[in-house]
């Protein structure tokens, strides 16, 4: 998973972010972000795999609590929400926002 800033838009209907930070014992606040399945987008990251070796320290020990909110979001970010109208809008407007450039 990667630690990323917080979207600062409403993606409710695009995804689901669980916030880390201090009390996780991150150098910053971040959250974990899990987008939805929808048929036509495909949100995309860089995916890196790497070795048991290549890791060199812990980042940061997640609580059980924090760890069922990771758990209940990926449950919902594999569940196939039926794209409501606004959803279909707010895609439509990142993909538009993208190919003009204003989005990356």
């Amino acid at each position: 998973m990667q630690v990323v800033a917080p979207a600062g838009v409403d993606i409710s209907g695009l995804g689901i972010e669980v916030t880390v930070g201090a009390d996780e014992g991150l150098p910053l606040e971040g959250v974990l972000r899990l987008a939805f399945r929808h048929a036509g987008f495909t949100p995309c990251t860089w995916l890196t795999t790497v070795s048991r070796d290549d890791l060199i320290e812990r980042a940061a020990v997640l609580s059980s609590r924090k760890l069922s909110e990771i758990d209940e979001a990926l449950r919902l970010a594999e569940q196939a929400p039926e794209p409501t109208p606004a959803t279909i809008a707010k895609l439509s407007e990142m993909r538009d926002a993208l190919r003009r450039g204003e989005l990356g």
